[in-house]
Parts: C-alpha cells; structure tokens; sequence
C-alpha cells in the first residue's frame, strides 16, 4: 500500500481517542490535523502531490468527512467534486447501491447524472476500516458509467482487513497515513 512522504508528520498530528465510541475501540481523530493549518496543507498536498499528473475528471467523496478532503482536491486538481451520500441525502434522482454492515445494512446513493460514461474518477473517505462503504460506492461509479483511478484516505487501518477487500477487487488503495491496532 502506498502512503504519503508526509505520512509519519500526519499521523503524529491525529489524536486517538481510546475505548470510544465504546470500551476497546481506539478512535482516530482527524480533527487536529483540520485545525493545524500546516498539517492540513501537507495533508491535501499528499493527494495533490500524487494525483496532479494523473488524468481525472472528478473526485467522488463520501459522505461526510470525505468532502473534507474531496473539495478542496477537486479544487486543486482542477476537476469537478462529487458526493456520494447516505440515503435520501440528495434532492434528484439517485442510484442507491446497500451493502452490510456487522450490524444491519446501510446504503450510500450518488446522483443518476454524475459522470458520463468513461470518466476517471478517484474516490475518497476520511478512513478505510472494513472497506464495505468505499466498495459500495466504488460499485455505484461503475455504474453509473465512471472508472475508478484509484481509492485514497487519510486513514488505512490494515488490521481490519478493508484495503486488502478493496484491493482484491481490483482497485488500487491510497493512504496519507496507516494505524495499527495498538498504536
């Protein structure tokens, strides 16, 4: 898996936040990185850094803290912004792809109209865990006509298994910075 150069800078800036949301869950919040205005900066210039050469049409974002990062790279890069959101988020018609959670079932939804057959998407999230939303929404660009360059987030958490998912389905995973269970 690639990371970022500034992937060690990063992760010395998220604050874990241990047993919540519940007893031995260690959280990874990005909410300092948001606030330090040169830890943001590297962090978008890791994407910048890795996608600027690349031909993109749009960077696909999911719902919430994707847009995080999604906005202001599509910005950078010059390409449109598209949110892939819960559902019943967006006001037109949609296209809805559900996939299971270890409890239940959840659904994200992209507008039917998003991207023309053949354009080069890159998709980002604020973390990879087990990987079922970034796939659901990987699968909702494929449909809708998009190709997927590539899958990025701030966050990789390998131990939970969801980037090797990905990559088992044929996508390649980008990752500003990894964690492991006990650190």
């Amino acid at each position: 898996m690639a990371t970022s150069i500034y992937g060690d800078y990063i992760k010395s800036v998220i604050r874990t936040v241990k047993d919540w949301p519940e007893p031995g869950v260690n959280f990874r919040d990005i909410t300092p990185v948001l606030q330090n205005s040169a830890a943001f900066r590297k962090l978008i210039d890791s994407f910048v850094h890795r996608y600027q050469e690349l031909d993109i049409d749009a960077i696909a974002a999911i719902d919430a803290r994707g847009f995080i990062i999604g906005a202001p790279l599509a910005y950078e890069l010059g390409c449109s912004f598209v949110p892939v959101r819960k559902k019943g988020k967006l006001p037109f018609r949609t296209i809805s792809e559900t996939y299971s959670l270890e409890y239940g079932e959840s659904t994200v939804e992209l507008h039917s109209d998003a991207f023309q057959k053949g354009d080069r998407i890159l998709l980002v999230d604020d973390l990879i865990a087990t990987g079922g939303t970034m796939l659901a929404a990987a699968r909702l660009i494929e449909r809708s006509g998009g190709i997927i360059v590539e899958t990025a987030a701030i966050i990789d958490l390998p131990e939970l298994g969801g980037g090797d998912m990905i990559r088992a389905d044929g996508y390649s995973v980008f990752a500003a910075c990894t964690f492991t269970e006990d650190e």
